[in-house]
């Protein structure tokens, strides 16, 4: 499927896929620096197209096939570009979100945002208020003067974050207050997860309004949950939604 191109009117044109099918639309939130095309959300898109089921992939700006700059994203500008892609293919469609890592806590805060349109929300190594507990004294006083860079085990060249990229995480924290989310929320993470602690799963279980809240912990599985045996659970999890709103 080619992407689509939208313009989230600066210039700037986001990059997207949408298959309509059954809803509600499955919608795929990407992680810091990662893009549409991933294990997860081919995987998720695949069982879409067999079972007739809405979904829209998409990149954030400066990520995959989206223009702009990477270094100009930020958390909330990143999830601006993921709602002007939900109001473009589907504005008055039912929504289930699915976040992956940093697309976890755009997925949390686009539910409250988007409140009644919003079905369910699937997380995959949620990763809400990183800001907070991920970055050392050091790295954010590096971050005062200078683009922080850290190596990952999932990509080849370091992970760049930015001053003003820090900033907006650290003004859209959410563990520490009540998540005023209602709807069915389901959290998946492994628990050798080297980059999310598993217990932020359970930290936002806590923090979630709804009663209708599942935490899986996979035992042996690390952040990125992309093996076959991870996609299968993924797959069954959001099946589990159901398709009506």
């Amino acid at each position: 499927m080619t992407a689509s191109l939208v313009d989230r009117g600066d210039g700037i044109r986001l990059a997207a896929r949408f298959r309509a099918g059954a809803g509600p639309v499955i919608v795929f939130l990407p992680g810091y620096a990662s893009d549409m095309t991933g294990d997860k959300a081919t995987a998720l898109d695949a069982w879409a197209a067999e079972q007739g089921r809405a979904m829209l992939r998409l990149d954030y700006s400066g990520c995959g096939e989206s223009g702009g700059a990477f270094l100009d994203g930020t958390l909330t500008r990143w999830r601006d570009d993921a709602a002007v892609l939900i109001d473009h293919f589907a504005p008055d469609a039912p929504l289930l979100l699915v976040g992956s890592s940093m697309g976890g806590w755009i997925g949390l805060l686009l539910a409250e945002s988007l409140g009644a349109h919003v079905t369910g929300l699937v997380g995959i190594a949620a990763a809400p208020d990183f800001t907070e507990w991920s970055f050392g004294r050091a790295e954010r006083a590096a971050l005062v003067d200078a683009t922080l860079y850290r190596n990952s085990p999932y990509m080849a060249d370091p992970m760049a974050f930015t001053r003003a990229f820090w900033e907006s995480g650290q003004a859209s924290l959410m563990l520490d207050r009540t998540i005023a989310i209602n709807v069915p929320v389901r959290l998946l993470h492994g628990q050798r997860d080297d980059s999310v602690p598993w217990d932020i799963a359970t930290r936002t279980a806590a923090a979630l309004r709804s009663a209708d809240v599942q935490v899986t912990l996979v035992k042996d599985g690390d952040h990125r949950l992309s093996r076959p045996q991870d996609l299968d659970l993924l797959v069954r999890t959001v099946a589990s939604l159901g398709v009506s709103a």
